[in-house]
């Protein structure tokens, strides 16, 4: 098979694969994660789907296809209607274990596992995790598991924690999920009392359960299991404290949030975590799987805050949560995240960028690009979708909250054609896979006004070429084309109902970012870039 670019969202058009777990298996990397609908409007609302790539040619992904269905369940019910993310371990006995969480808003459940004889599935229901006794596990707060065999003992890593502002929670409410009980709308009292109320609802739990809990149930935890890979061996430890528990420890203000995750490479663990800033997937070490684990920095951020100084004001992105994890994929490593998309977090794409693991363990915080798989800068050359853009900013953008921003501010959006439309009215979403997706359904970058920048990183030009934008809408303007923060030309755009192509000659030379800044009036949208080479 020709190899392809690879570019960033890494899966095929119409693939929403977020908290995305990439695991080697053989000469294949597959991506375990959530599977959300196109302009849902929940999470998760879709069966588990796997794809995976060469692990020499990170380009060409393809679907496995549905992996395991939320019916095969036997919890699946109002209450537990949404798989959330899952990891994916290879047991002892050579089989492969699903591990996932099922929620219809809040986590009040044990983890429950799937089962295949293959990596791509598909995978039968295998149980719960319970106790010795057979009883549920349920300690702490059971969601978000990441699973590792560790030279024969698996573990397994688990837990959440709210990240909410501590001064809201003791004068105006409390910031919790939008999908929270109602009654947790008007909890009064003191932030101790409001906390201990939220922490009862939310997760099912008596006052005895969260009072006796030595390290309180928020935060990130592991424990063995024995090799039914079920049933819970000795006691959990916590290992990464949540927010309330996080002053005056090298965790304070990157405290643990979710997304539990895994690596152990030589003889150092590395936890990867979504903080308590949620946008961003941080790390922390130990040579131990079970205590003493350092904070070691952020990894990657969907808005690349704390890049080179980068304040929260100053994003490149609507932020939004964000989960996954690291891989060592043919000789190189690389971190793989997501990003948010429609104006919500409901609707998530799968991104990965390269990264380093110092000769100190560290590992820098990377940016955001275009071409993150790609070992290099993309081509000048044939069609792009907009979409690929790894920074969409008017200079003011939000964090992502659950439900739909209001706001008019520039944002990577669909239009589903076809039968798709109808399929997704009548329930039967869950027979479509993000092939046939593709197939029906254009993306493109929709409100784009006054000021808006739109980034690609990184293009290698090497020749003159005609830079052509596919556009339509009714901004009336230009695009002034940036290589770098060098202006290389103007694009005009007039006002139009239908796709029009508009184009500029670029005499650009070198690895560059290419940036498109619209200034004009009303608002375009931009469906392609596309360069054509100079006779």
């Amino acid at each position: 098979m020709e190899k392809k670019q690879a570019v960033n969202p890494y899966l095929p058009p119409g693939a929403y694969i977020p908290d995305g777990e990439p695991h080697v298996f053989g000469d294949r990397v597959y991506i375990y994660g959530s599977h959300d609908q196109e302009g849902g409007e929940a999470f998760c609302l879709l069966d588990y789907e796997v794809f995976s790539a060469p692990v020499d040619d990170l380009g060409n992904w393809k679907s496995e296809g549905i992996a395991y269905r939320k019916e095969q369940d036997p919890s699946y019910s109002e209450k537990y209607k949404a798989m959330y993310a899952p990891d994916v371990v290879k047991g002892n006995d050579g089989r492969y274990y699903l591990y996932y969480a099922m929620a219809g808003g809040c986590f009040t459940g044990p983890i429950h596992v799937a089962v295949s004889d293959s990596p791509a599935g598909s995978f039968a229901y295998h149980g719960c995790v319970r106790n010795a006794d057979g009883s549920d596990f349920t300690k702490c707060i059971t969601f978000d598991p990441g699973v590792i065999n560790d030279d024969g003992t698996i573990r397994l890593y688990y837990g959440w924690s709210l990240a909410v502002d501590e001064e809201t929670m003791g004068g105006k409410g409390q910031e919790v999920p939008d999908d929270a009980p109602e009654g947790l709308k008007n909890i009064s009292g003191s932030f101790e009392e409001k906390m201990l109320r939220v922490q009862m609802m939310m997760f099912d739990k008596t006052e005895e359960e969260v009072r006796n809990t030595p390290w309180g149930i928020m935060g990130a935890n592991v424990v063995e299991l024995e090799d039914d890979m079920l049933t819970v061996r000795g006691e959990p430890a916590r290992i990464v404290p949540g927010q309330f528990d996080a002053a005056g420890t090298g965790f304070e203000g990157h405290a643990f949030f979710e997304a539990s995750s895994i690596r152990k490479i030589k003889d150092m663990y590395y936890f990867i975590y979504s903080s308590e800033q949620q946008h961003e997937l941080c790390y922390a070490t130990s040579k131990y799987p079970d205590r003493d684990f350092v904070y070691g920095g952020t990894i990657i951020s969907n808005g690349d805050i704390g890049l080179g100084g980068r304040e929260k004001a100053d994003r490149l992105a609507a932020t939004g949560n964000n989960h996954g994890s690291i891989e060592y994929i043919n000789g190189e490593w690389y971190v793989f995240y997501h990003r948010q998309t429609h104006k919500t977090s409901y609707s998530r794409q799968g991104c990965a960028e390269k990264i380093q693991i110092l000769a100190d363990g560290s590992i820098p915080q990377v940016e955001m690009t275009s071409c993150g798989l790609n070992g290099g800068p993309l081509l000048v050359q044939g069609a792009y979708s907009a979409t690929i853009a790894c920074n969409l900013t008017n200079g003011a953008m939000p964090h992502t909250p659950p439900q739909k921003i209001e706001e008019c501010i520039p944002y990577i959006t669909s239009k589903i054609i076809n039968n798709t439309a109808n399929n997704i009215a009548n329930n039967t979403m869950n027979n479509i896979t993000s092939d046939t997706m593709s197939r029906n359904g254009e993306r493109f970058i929709a409100d784009i006004g006054n000021g808006t920048r739109i980034g690609y990183k990184y293009f290698h030009f090497d020749k003159d070429v005609m830079l052509e934008l596919l556009v339509r809408g009714e901004g009336q303007g230009s695009f002034k084309v940036f290589a770098d923060e060098e202006c290389a030309g103007t694009v005009l755009v007039a006002a139009s109902d239908e796709w029009r192509t508009t184009g500029t000659m670029l005499h650009v030379s070198g690895d560059k970012a290419l940036y498109l800044q619209y200034e004009g009036s009303g608002l375009t949208q931009l469906k392609e870039i596309r360069f054509k080479e100079v006779r």
